[in-house]
């Protein structure tokens, strides 16, 4: 097994442990899964023990909610023997308090009630469907294998035995305009899920779309213009209260620049920090918004922000402030509050024209 670095959310750890293309019948053109999660081999239940085993001893806290997650998009298309041996390995954690529950991403067309009792039974909470895109033309142009009324009849379901429901979305899909990715965020938002993953599209080596991008038949997007088409994605889920838990692939040995060697990625918006710059790029609408409400022409502000938000005001490598500077011809300096609330800024003018 090939450990990853332990991502904590707040104050849950999480436990990745990827299964690739185990139970994926289909093989959509821009998927390799064996690339994106850095896996080459099947996971056993002595894989899935040894892995457990590995992140407990480096947690430092004792009292914080853990959780098992099966990653590589298709866990119930494997053979049900297959999803038990896993499965299994994981209730002796659960039973001694050691583990707290159990989260897997899925396809779409691999949800039915029986299997869901199933989950029920090995203490799975929640259920991530691998979405990507609500238009069946670009379902079918990148060879999904499912409709979106797979999605729709899975979603449902889901949430009718009670799991938490989580849906993945990609950004720039063959043939997939922005009108096109922001209609799939809304006909996911009536979904009613509780979280939801954005990735935008990269051309992976191995795989069709990169046989596509090498014969000019795809173009993807820029890091600019992802990072534009995934801001407005984000505001329509936060504006429904639907946690947007990631933007942008987890960066691994081989999802990295293209410039480097070891690098699969052969195209496409790759940034390092790509979450980062969607998360700036919403800070700076606001601080714009806030400035178009001030009636007179400001050439000087200081904006107050949380220590842990004071980066989104800045943005990355200053890129906030000096596009101000550039558009509004504004010098903005900003200054840590953490009397300010998290997700707040205060904004004060200290010269208009």
């Amino acid at each position: 097994m090939v450990y990853k670095e332990v991502t904590v959310l707040k104050k849950e750890y999480i436990i990745p442990i990827f299964v690739p293309h185990l139970g994926c019948k289909k093989c959509c053109t821009f998927c390799n899964q064996r690339t994106i999660s850095g896996e080459k081999k099947q996971v056993t239940a002595k894989d899935v023990t040894n892995t457990i085993e590995y992140y407990l001893k480096n947690f430092k806290n004792e009292n914080n909610y853990v959780e098992v997650a099966f990653f590589g998009g298709s866990f119930t298309a494997i053979e049900r023997e297959k999803q038990e041996e896993l499965l299994s390995a994981v209730q002796p954690y659960i039973k001694e308090k050691k583990v707290d529950s159990i989260r897997l991403s899925t396809r779409p067309d691999a949800i039915d009630k029986d299997i869901l009792r199933m989950l029920k039974k090995y203490n799975v909470k929640t259920i991530e469907l691998g979405v990507q895109s609500t238009n069946n033309y670009i379902l079918a142009r990148c060879k999904r294998g499912h409709s979106f009324e797979d999605v729709k009849k899975a979603s449902k379901l889901i949430r009718f035995y009670r799991f938490n429901l989580g849906h993945q979305m990609m950004v720039g899909l063959p043939d997939s305009t922005e009108k096109d990715d922001i209609q799939t965020a809304k006909d996911l938002i009536k979904l009613k899920p509780k979280m939801v993953r954005i990735y935008p599209v990269l051309v992976i080596k191995g795989t069709e779309l990169e046989e596509e991008f090498n014969k000019g038949d795809f173009t993807p997007l820029t890091v600019g213009q992802a990072v534009e088409r995934s801001k407005e994605i984000v505001k329509l889920f936060e504006q429904k209260n639907i946690r947007v838990i990631r933007v942008g692939l987890q960066n691994t040995d081989t999802i990295t620049d293209s410039s480097n060697k070891e690098s699969e990625v052969v195209a496409g918006p790759y940034h390092p920090a790509f979450g980062q710059l969607v998360e700036d790029a919403i800070w700076y609408d606001k601080i714009v918004d806030e400035i178009k409400k001030i009636n007179a022409k400001v050439i000087r502000v200081e904006i107050e922000a949380n220590s842990k938000n004071i980066n989104n005001v800045v943005g990355h490598k200053k890129e906030n402030l000096e596009k101000l500077k550039d558009t509004y011809a504004l010098i903005a300096s900003a200054k840590e509050n953490d009397e300010i609330k998290e997700g707040k800024f205060k904004m004060n003018v200290l010269e208009t024209a």
